[in-house]
């Protein structure tokens, strides 16, 4: 079984992050990791490694150069191999580019029985690749699951909606998309660490993957950020002594002035 797993780069949410001038978010110029999200699909994808008992786990990443420790941690939590795909002409990329990036690059990764990703980036959310994948690699989707079983080449999970629990299935090839209840995220053993040392890691570009250039980056995005603005700093609050009974009031009247009730 060939399973491919997306991964992302983002930046540390603890980190100051910031905007570069055209109005997109800094990958370069702040600290990052893998993103939280996609550690869950790499637990996914490694579990359905193990129960196979005959599977290879391949991380794949798009991003700058800095990205590579995302595919790195990948490595260490247990995928025998990976392929960073850096490019500076994918910078700014939209979901619709950065999807037909990941597609190639799957494609040209070999035939593929499943492909797995996280629920959402950490630095964007919108929660669209996975779908959009499905569609130019004409496969079948089965996302946003909550619990995953496997059994040949049958996938069948649970989807958690605001409602009710859905079950659902499919047959592979497909792509699974994977939320934070699906199961803790292990954490790369000294053993891991030092074997991802020695395992393979290939660096794609536009060119490897027959992707033009003025199909990605900024100017081929169908979305654009007019304007960024600094946030505000965090000021004290008021402190209110509930000494002649007025407390209860003025907390009302705040919940109130922020339609908070």
């Amino acid at each position: 079984m060939n399973i491919v797993v997306c991964v992302k780069y983002v930046p540390d949410a603890t980190a100051d992050r910031q905007f570069e001038s055209d109005n997109t978010v800094d990958r370069v110029g702040v600290d990052g990791l893998l993103s939280e999200l996609d550690e869950y699909a790499v637990e996914q994808a490694l579990q359905i490694k193990e129960k196979s008992g005959d599977a290879e786990v391949t991380a794949l990443c798009i991003g700058p150069e800095k990205a590579v420790d995302a595919v790195r941690k990948a490595l260490q939590m247990g995928a025998d191999k990976a392929i960073h795909v850096v490019d500076d002409a994918i910078a700014g990329s939209d979901a619709i580019a950065t999807s037909l990036v990941l597609a190639k690059a799957v494609e040209k990764a070999g035939p593929v029985d499943l492909v797995v990703c996280g629920m959402a980036s950490t630095d964007a959310s919108m929660s669209v690749v996975p779908a959009m994948l499905a569609e130019r690699l004409n496969l079948p989707q089965v996302t946003f699951a909550s619990v995953i079983e496997t059994q040949g080449d049958q996938v069948r999970v649970k989807r958690d909606g605001d409602t009710a629990t859905e079950v659902i299935g499919g047959t592979m090839p497909l792509v699974l998309s994977v939320t934070d209840q699906s199961g803790e995220a292990r954490y790369p053993s000294f053993k891991g660490i030092m074997a991802a040392k020695k395992k393979p890691l290939e660096t794609w570009s536009l060119a490897d993957l027959g992707v033009d250039a003025s199909e990605v980056g900024l100017g081929a995005a169908w979305t654009e950020v007019l304007e960024t603005a600094a946030r505000p700093p965090r000021t004290a609050g008021e402190i209110v002594k509930d000494e002649d009974g007025s407390g209860a009031t003025a907390l009302t009247d705040f919940l109130a002035s922020k339609k908070f009730i």
